[in-house]
């Protein structure tokens, strides 16, 4: 009984199993933390190529996440715009050639945000206009 329902629920089943095993690319968890001074709220807008997820006020020491699934040609990449005081500034806080964190905290501080992993943080300077 080829191309039964049964046949075809375990082949998704499989999938879907082989898939939260990790044997596709992981999901990537980004986590945006607003490490701004004297109580500043920040303003976020994160996109993609394929997907713009809003803007997100943030108040002082509060955070935005997403997930997503990077795509196995290493060609993911999101960007935020961030704006606090007046000021606006924009990172590209995931690309696939760059990172390679499951989990990637982000504090976002006046001259920079920081990548924060274990044992290491690694301060990068915002993208310039150019």
């Amino acid at each position: 009984m080829n191309g039964s329902p049964i046949t075809w629920l375990l082949s998704l089943m499989l999938l879907f199993l082989a898939s939260e095993a990790g044997l596709f690319e992981p999901k990537v968890h980004v986590l945006i933390y607003n490490d701004l001074q004297n109580g500043t709220d920040l303003t976020i807008h994160c996109k993609s190529k394929n997907d713009d997820l809003g803007v997100h006020l943030l108040t002082y020491r509060n955070d935005y996440e997403f997930k997503f699934r990077p795509s196995i040609l290493l060609d993911t990449w999101f960007y935020c715009s961030m704006q606090w005081n007046g000021t606006m500034h924009w990172f590209d806080i995931y690309t696939s050639k760059r990172d390679t964190c499951t989990f990637c905290l982000w504090n976002v501080r006046p001259e920079g945000p920081c990548l924060v992993e274990y044992k290491k943080v690694t301060c990068y300077s915002w993208n310039t206009n150019a």
